[in-house]
């Protein structure tokens, strides 16, 4: 199973990031969470790698949907977005919200993951316009 959506961007990681965080606020999202791999692997381990960055997206609507349609959901919200240099590209990564509502089996998550897909999906299809 496939659980990421991705789109590969032929543009310099830090202006993507800053696109990134305006696609995800144009489809209701707000960053909950930032983890730069790269300098928490540089300062507690002395190891390099490439740009990578993990962003804790969230629609506050959909998260609450999501909470009363299964509280134990908290363990996989809030989306994970990830942003990370590969050769010449920057790689956006979005975990697929269908996950959620297959992990769970719940019926009243499927709406909620479909909607939650759908603005994601624009979100990372407005990045290659």
């Amino acid at each position: 199973m496939d659980y990421g959506m991705t789109v590969r961007l032929h543009r310099p990681f830090a202006e993507t990031v800053e696109q990134v965080r305006t696609a995800l606020k144009e489809q209701g999202f707000g960053v909950l969470t930032e983890i730069d791999v790269r300098a928490t692997l540089h300062e507690k381990l002395g190891e390099s790698m490439e740009d990578y960055l993990i962003l804790g997206a969230c629609n506050p609507a959909l998260a609450h949907q999501a909470l009363d349609a299964d509280r134990r959901i908290g363990l996989l919200l809030p989306c994970n977005v990830v942003v990370r240099s590969e050769g010449d590209e920057t790689v956006v990564e979005a975990l697929d919200p269908q996950v959620m509502a297959t992990v769970s089996e719940r019926p009243g998550l499927r709406p909620v993951a479909d909607e939650a897909a759908g603005r994601l999906t624009a979100a990372l299809e407005s990045l290659s316009r």
